[in-house]
């Protein structure tokens, strides 16, 4: 599948890198440079940085006032007791280096973040992702829920992963119910291509649905991936299919050696407006960009709104506001 002379080149950027792929991936994988491959199989572009990209392209680090914690905005903020996952962490486009620890929180670390959760009331809503949570032992799992639950101020759990898609076998009964709470708890599902939507996927996810946890999907938008209006199509439609409502589709953020996969913003906005009227309203996510430097995320989908206070339709015609 892989040249030979280019395994070489591979292995420095799995030195660089965390790299491997799941079974589930490596079955769907064609060739190197179809949609699943361009995803998982390492490439040394990736050890190249362009001027514009950051090791920390959004602001994390600067944001986070102890270890495992970020927190960007008033009423929620991230905690990531994986901080780097061996399997998934090549997913989301995030660099993530080599740890010799795989860089998981200690107990210690982890009573401080939850000490720190603790003196925020004004944070409501906590986040979890990484590294992917679901990475987690049923058991840990279930403890850092219960023990987030525990907090009177606490009102949502959000868990972002890959999992069920990438690894759908390792979402067990087991894993799904240590997610077992009475908050308002929702699982965002990580899927950029229809194909990661396998039977083993759909099962995966109606073991979620059992516990009654709302999904949600979302996506990058990527180079040779899903950058044509067709492949967006077949995946939101994939998502719906599957019961997960898109949530967000991504611009990629500017993270070393990701260049490869860049689309430009007006490019992604053409695409989007091309399923206007194409697809269900339930099908259509929020195009977002995570600002460089940890200033947030920013709607930047179509504008159907002219300045002269017009509308565009689906069809493109202009319409008194």
């Amino acid at each position: 599948m892989i040249d030979s002379a280019a395994v070489s080149e591979i292995s420095a950027t799995e030195a660089r890198y965390a790299v491997a792929i799941s079974p589930a991936m490596r079955a769907l994988i064609q060739t190197p440079d179809d949609p699943i491959g361009l995803q998982f199989i390492p490439d040394p572009a990736e050890l190249l940085t362009a001027p514009y990209e950051s090791a920390d392209p959004i602001g994390d680090d600067a944001l986070s006032p102890v270890k495992g914690v970020v927190h960007r905005y008033p009423d929620r903020a991230l905690l990531k007791p994986l901080l780097i996952c061996p399997v998934y962490c090549r997913f989301c486009f995030r660099r993530e280096h080599v740890g010799p620890d795989g860089g998981l929180l200690t107990d210690a670390e982890l009573q401080i973040a939850y000490d720190w959760f603790a003196a925020h009331p004004a944070v409501t809503e906590v986040i979890l992702t990484g590294g992917d949570p679901l990475m987690l032992s049923p058991r840990r799992l279930r403890a850092i829920i219960a023990t987030l639950s525990a907090m009177p101020h606490i009102q949502t759990i959000r868990i972002h992963s890959r999992v069920p898609v990438a690894d759908p076998d390792r979402l067990t009964s087991e894993l799904a119910a240590a997610m077992e709470t009475d908050l308002s708890l929702w699982l965002v599902v990580h899927a950029n291509h229809a194909r990661e939507f396998t039977p083993s996927a759909s099962a995966a996810l109606r073991r979620i649905r059992s516990m009654g946890v709302p999904v949600l999907g979302q996506s990058v938008l990527l180079r040779g991936v899903n950058d044509s209006s067709e492949a967006l199509e077949a995946l939101f439609r994939a998502m719906i299919a599957n019961r997960v409502k898109p949530y967000y589709l991504h611009q990629l953020d500017p993270a070393p050696g990701t260049a490869r996969f860049y689309v430009p913003i007006e490019e992604g906005r053409a695409l989007l407006e091309t399923l206007r009227g194409r697809v269900t309203g339930l099908a259509w996510p929020t195009y977002v960009l995570d600002i460089p430097g940890g200033f947030g995320k920013v709607p930047i989908g179509p504008d159907y709104r002219r300045a002269d206070g017009s509308v565009r339709d689906f069809r493109g015609l202009v319409h008194p506001g």
